[in-house]
């Protein structure tokens, strides 16, 4: 997956910023000021960190090589995927989507509310 494809996959989500908190080498998104996303560019592969239920971040350890306990993150709840080509794009984008659902879902009601989820089951 090519970069400029994966910001915009990310920045799609309802309510989502780019952010460089940690400075100009790491992407951080966010939604409501929470990060379900962070994307290491400046690297000799293209890596991301995303949040994941523990057994389902278990499940892709062992199904991909390229999935690998999240860099920097907590073990247990993220991981950091290698994009090489190894793991398919669709597999990639359905583990955004969880990421994000898994953040959103711990958001107030309220902040729920301004994105609109709050009628939405996640």
């Amino acid at each position: 997956m090519k970069l400029e494809k994966l910001r915009t996959y990310l920045l799609n989500k309802r309510g989502s910023f780019e952010d460089f908190p940690f400075g100009p080498e790491v992407m951080v998104y966010k939604v409501m000021g929470k990060m379900f996303a962070l994307v290491f560019w400046d690297e000799l592969s293209l890596r991301i960190n995303l949040k994941c239920d523990p057994d389902l971040a278990m499940h892709f350890r062992a199904l991909y090589k390229a999935v690998t306990p999240g860099y920097h993150m907590n073990k247990e709840h993220w991981n950091t995927i290698i994009l090489d080509g190894s793991v398919p794009d669709d597999e990639i984008h359905a583990m955004i989507d969880d990421s994000y659902c898994l953040v959103v879902r711990g958001l107030k009601k309220a902040d729920r509310k301004k994105l609109g989820y709050d009628k939405l089951k996640f």
